[in-house]
């Protein structure tokens, strides 16, 4: 089964678009800007040499500043180019090109992780028909107690009331709501949403 995501569809209009993509991270670090806001979050939240599940990976430039602090990182991506830019800069880490709602986490080895997690409004880019089907998938990954935690922006098409309702739907837990990476507090008027669910 295959699904109709955004990314896809600006692809398909911008052949150029995931170089450009990759491009613009590089270029915002050899600018000094700080981009560790995510990998800092979700290092705090793991134990030490946790397995983690960068869902969405792109260029793996969270889940690399992560495979820096020890921990084992895997990422699955839906775009070739991303995945072979993150391939290319954290050889160490294990990146699969997939789907996210239909990968087969299992056999690729991706089993007993201690946190996952979407990044840069990965989920905002899904099929919304995918959506449930992605967190259920997400979720099959994690072991008990594992930890998930996603962030993105309002106005994206998925209302954050949308988002906590699939998440629950899938059994997680949802334990805390934020309005940035940095813990600020979710408000009824944030946007952005970061949230942390816990499979039971």
């Amino acid at each position: 089964m295959s699904f109709d995501h955004q990314w896809n569809r600006i692809r398909e209009t911008n052949p150029d678009h995931s170089a450009n993509y990759a491009e613009r991270w590089r270029k915002l670090v050899a600018a000094g800007h700080d981009i560790g806001g995510e990998a800092r979050f979700v290092n705090a939240m793991a134990p030490r040499g946790a397995r983690i599940l960068d869902a969405g990976c792109g260029t793996g430039r969270a889940g690399g500043l992560l495979i820096n602090e020890g921990h084992s990182v895997y990422g699955v991506d839906l775009d070739e180019f991303l995945i072979s830019v993150a391939e290319e800069d954290f050889p160490s880490g294990q990146w699969h090109t997939g789907d996210l709602a239909v990968f087969d986490f299992a056999s690729a080895g991706v089993t007993d992780i201690d946190v996952a997690f979407c990044a840069g409004n990965v989920l905002s880019f899904l099929d919304p028909a995918s959506r449930r089907q992605t967190l259920s998938n997400i979720k099959s990954t994690m072991k008990s107690g594992g930890r998930f935690v996603a962030g993105f922006g309002a106005g994206r098409d998925y209302d954050f009331a949308d988002f906590i309702e699939d998440v629950e739907s899938t059994g997680m837990i949802v334990n805390l709501k934020l309005s940035t990476w940095e813990l600020h507090p979710f408000e009824t008027d944030s946007g952005f949403l970061v949230l942390i669910a816990e499979r039971v």
